[in-house]
């Protein structure tokens, strides 16, 4: 029996459907990107999210192939992945699956784990606006010479304290200072002459100097006033 118009237009309307369904099969490795409702409450996050992992993943990938002396064809045929997949992991444009990340880890004789480190971490971070940092009281403070901090934060390992230290008023003695870890200067404005066990280093904007702090140290000469620099002491 001929098909009537209603129902070559269901037909049609049938095909359209299925032609708008029709999604990118992933390639072996990856993982099919879900869609719809439900799937994420904020797309924009979700998309930032797999960004960021992406990234992170091919950064361990690339850094550990890096150090062991591989190319990516050799580390594709020992995980049992196409050259052009790892080359696409290694650069964030695909999304692979778990066991195929199992499968590079074990390629590269690292734990699945280390692909995920540094994603996501919390740390904390310190931040002043100009002119906020308290002023602190150092030996030899006196009229004229300020000791601003910018900040101080400990990690693991070791403490990071920023100072801006400002001179503006002229001084014939000067007080030496002595402490443990190491301290950079930084020179922003002026001129001065810089102590240094029995070194002297003339300093000038642009100009740094790093050195040991447990070797006395301190101005000894202000050539150019006002004077600004930025110290930063690492414990």
């Amino acid at each position: 029996m001929p098909e009537t118009r209603s129902q070559l237009a269901s037909v049609g309307m049938a095909k359209d459907l299925d032609k708008g369904n029709r999604r990118r099969v992933p390639e072996e490795g990856e993982i099919e990107q879900e869609t719809g409702e439900g799937s994420s409450s904020d797309p924009e996050a979700g998309e930032a999210t797999m960004k960021q992992l992406g990234w992170v993943i091919g950064h361990h990938v690339q850094a550990r192939r890096t150090e062991l002396g591989q190319t990516v064809s050799q580390v594709a045929d020992r995980a049992g992945i196409s050259k052009g997949m790892l080359s696409k992991i290694e650069n964030a444009h695909t999304s692979p699956s778990l066991s195929t990340l199992a499968r590079i880890a074990a390629a590269l004789d690292m734990p699945l784990t280390a692909l995920f480190r540094g994603l996501a971490e919390e740390r904390d971070a310190v931040f002043v606006k100009a002119g906020a940092g308290p002023e602190i009281i150092r030996q030899g403070t006196r009229a004229g010479h300020h000791y601003r901090l910018l900040g101080s934060l400990r990690g693991q390992e070791h403490k990071v304290e920023p100072l801006l230290v400002t001179l503006e008023e002229p001084a014939e003695v000067f007080p030496l200072f002595q402490h443990n870890g190491v301290e950079i200067l930084y020179m922003l404005q002026g001129v001065m002459d810089y102590g240094y066990g029995t070194q002297h280093y003339r300093m000038c904007p642009g100009d740094t100097l790093q050195f040991e702090g447990d070797i006395t140290h301190g101005p000894s000469a202000l050539v150019e006033l006002p004077i600004r620099f930025l110290s930063i002491t690492i414990f």
